[in-house]
């Protein structure tokens, strides 16, 4: 791969989205509901021509896209991401007639996609998953599923009515440097999951991407824990129960990408995608209240009915569809990491010019001057990782699952680092509610934690070394 630069288009591209985020994309975040769909915020994405992008864009500007607007627009960013994670495996692996029903919606905002992995008791471990799958083969069931499967294109517009209903509430929220509304919300369902390492879904899956909290203080109390398993209902048909637990933009997705296990005992070889419409009989969810309100909630699948029509790609090959994704948006969510440490950076270089102690700048004290500059290093070491590892994806690099690995690793632990130290120069005034990097500091822990936490993608780095080890070896010996 060549030394890695970005063109002057590109760079004036990245100045422009971070112009829009700020003009036109934070006032309709500020309006919004922390913790719910900001559904106003995706039609502007839409009309902006930033998530048609998400389907005809590689990897680089997928990272340049998330990048740009976490800079400037944290949910901006965040609501983009998040359809681009739930619809991705549609676009790449579904049916003409899958994505003729749900990519021009998802691209023009109308409908609200989400990526359906973790569960309580399979996070990290994603291959331990066990939503099953069980045959079903009565006539009245395949009926009940037809009405949500190929055959399902108005599922999620405006009036239908969804299974999952949340209710509202207020609370506080962060900030950005203003002050933000507050809010919060509940609702209810049956058997919401229990908590456990999430590793998709943002950000949020993992506790990254918080929902409010159901009505009352025993709803946030979460059950013993169901995972999910596909029951075979036939040749062609399957009930799916169990529970997805940390799964963002859940319960107000319109639909969902639902990995569920229809081998048991296959390990990654018995995983099956499906896209399941948020409206199918039995399929129930509730908000979960976290550290920063962005909507993620806990589903439950009581018998939910699919048939092959739902299939994204083929029967017990789900598991690559969703490493598939991860591997392109595991660097994306390192830019976003990237974005929000520029952003603290950014933030600190003002203060610290500004700000006069000890009789004179902040600036002027060494020891000032040296964090600054270990904070721009590391950014800047993190964003070129993160350039070359959606480089490689785009060229179809046979190492891709190392450099995304790499690269999330990185961006996310560095974004840890100088949003922290960022923190620390500005005192107490960075804690206060409304200022940037109080909304900074919530935002910046989750992404060590979903799409694989920071331990899973050592592990993965390793695997990859050791890997390339051995073939070399063999090479060598034959």
């Amino acid at each position: 791969m060549t030394a890695f630069s970005l063109e002057p288009a590109q760079l004036a591209w990245c100045a422009e989205l971070r112009a829009l985020a700020d003009e036109r994309l934070r006032p309709l975040a500020e309006k919004g509901e922390p913790g719910r769909v900001n559904r106003a915020l995706l039609v502007e994405l839409g009309a902006l021509g930033l998530l048609p992008r998400l389907f005809t864009s590689g990897a680089l500007d997928l990272c340049l896209m998330r990048e740009s607007l976490a800079h400037a627009c944290t949910e901006a960013e965040t609501a983009l991401a998040l359809q681009g994670l739930g619809a991705h495996p549609v676009h790449a692996h579904g049916t003409e007639t899958q994505r003729a029903r749900w990519l021009p919606r998802v691209s023009d905002g109308s409908a609200v996609a989400a990526f359906a992995l973790s569960e309580p008791d399979a996070g990290s471990d994603a291959a331990a998953l066990s939503l099953g799958a069980e045959p079903d083969a009565g006539p009245a069931d395949a009926d009940a599923a037809g009405t949500g499967g190929a055959d399902a294109g108005r599922r999620g517009e405006p009036g239908t009515t969804r299974p999952v209903t949340p209710g509202t509430t207020t609370a506080e929220s962060p900030g950005t440097g203003t002050a933000r509304p507050g809010a919060g919300r509940g609702a209810e369902a049956s058997r919401p999951p229990g908590p456990a390492t999430p590793d998709t879904g943002r950000p949020g899956p993992e506790a990254s991407r918080p929902a409010p909290d159901a009505h009352g203080p025993g709803a946030r109390q979460a059950p013993a824990p169901a995972s999910l398993a596909a029951d075979r209902d036939g040749p062609s048909a399957w009930r799916l129960t169990g529970e997805k637990c940390w799964i963002s933009n859940a319960p107000e997705a319109d639909f969902y990408t639902v990995f569920a296990r229809t081998t048991p005992g296959a390990g990654a070889r018995g995983v099956t995608a499906f896209l399941v419409p948020a409206d199918r009989p039995g399929l129930t969810g509730t908000p979960l209240d976290m550290l920063s309100p962005h909507p993620i909630g806990a589903l439950a699948f009581d018998a939910v009915p699919v048939t092959t029509d739902d299939v994204l790609g083929e029967v017990d090959r789900g598991f690559r569809v969703a490493m598939d994704t991860l591997n392109l948006f595991r660097p994306s969510v390192g830019a976003f990491a990237v974005g929000m440490a520029q952003a603290a950076l950014d933030a600190t270089l003002a203060h610290t010019t500004a700000r006069t102690a000890f009789g004179g700048r902040l600036r002027d004290l060494q020891t000032v001057a040296h964090q600054t500059a270990e904070m721009a290093l590391r950014t800047e070491a993190a964003r070129l990782m993160v350039y070359a590892a959606a480089t490689a994806y785009d060229e179809g690099a046979p190492d891709v699952p190392r450099r995304a690995a790499m690269a999330k690793l990185l961006a996310t632990e560095t974004a840890q680092y100088v949003v922290d130290r960022a923190v620390q120069l500005h005192g107490a005034r960075a804690l206060r509610r409304g200022h940037l990097l109080e909304h900074l500091y919530r935002e910046v822990r989750a992404p060590r934690v979903y799409e694989g936490a920071s331990e899973v993608q050592r592990g993965i780095i390793a695997k990859e070394l050791y890997r390339t080890l051995d073939a070399t070896t063999e090479e060598a010996g034959a």
